[in-house]
């Protein structure tokens, strides 16, 4: 479980209470030791920590780090370091990758980078990383894609609108540019909130900051180009804003209910 302040804890699975679709859950802070303000951004599920894999991560401000899966192989009750962090930095997004694919980058302000994994040589638990996307004043980084197919890119922005856009627009390019237009970020839009990678059998999940969630189909978002503004994903209210997209599993259940 990888934590905003750059730091690593472990949790057994069978440590997670198991419950129902609408059932609350356990507060995260009290199945790990949490500092004030800090949380968990991301969690891997990981069998064996091995030589060949590596963590991939990605802070607010752009800085990529890539650390070999074996350093995180040993569990310490407060947690140990996964990358230094340096004044109001925050790790956002987290990946296992095997070190040969393409990365993909997003920010708030609509823009996006890709490049080569292996631009960013492995370093230990302690290093700070290197720059993987040159970043405007104001902008942060949101979404970290490891692409590991061709299918589709989906990007949502805070007033519920979005759309799915081919990998191929995103042209490869060296680490630490500018990057490129990912989704135009205009008034009617607002600032982008996620990225992810989907196909058309994909389903997603949309959550705002009052609470709504909507559960959508990927293929029922238009594939279009970059520098565009998108369409409709959400009806968002007044006041309200989309603060997270993810892509959802097919589960056995869902087919049984739709049949």
């Amino acid at each position: 479980c990888f934590s905003s302040m750059g730091k690593v804890h472990w949790l057994k699975v069978y440590e997670l209470p198991m419950a129902s679709r609408t059932a609350r859950g356990k507060p995260i802070v009290n199945l790990l030791p949490l500092e004030n303000e800090e949380v968990i951004n991301a969690i891997l599920p990981v069998k064996e920590f091995t030589e060949d894999q590596f963590v991939f991560m990605v802070t607010s401000t752009g800085t990529c780090k890539k650390t070999s899966l074996s350093n995180f192989s040993r569990p310490r009750k407060g947690g140990i370091i996964a990358i230094d962090l340096r004044d109001n930095d925050k790790l956002v997004g987290v990946e296992i990758t095997a070190g040969e694919n393409d990365i993909l980058l997003f920010s708030s302000g609509g823009k996006s980078i890709r490049f080569k994994e292996a631009d960013v040589r492995a370093v230990g638990r302690t290093a700070i990383g290197v720059r993987g996307i040159k970043l405007a004043n104001g902008d942060t980084v949101v979404s970290l894609i490891v692409a590991e197919s061709t299918d589709p890119i989906l990007t949502a922005t805070e007033k519920g609108y979005g759309k799915r856009t081919e990998l191929d627009e995103y042209r490869s390019q060296a680490r630490g540019g500018s990057g490129v237009i990912s989704i135009k970020t205009s008034d009617r839009n607002g600032k982008v909130v996620g990225a992810i990678q989907v196909t058309d059998e994909d389903e997603m999940m949309l959550i705002s900051n009052k609470g709504t969630l909507v559960r959508a189909r990927a293929v029922d978002v238009s594939i279009i180009g970059r520098n565009t503004q998108g369409v409709t994903l959400i009806n968002i209210a007044e006041n309200e804003k989309l603060v997270s997209i993810a892509k959802i599993a097919e589960s056995d259940d869902d087919d049984d209910e739709s049949e």
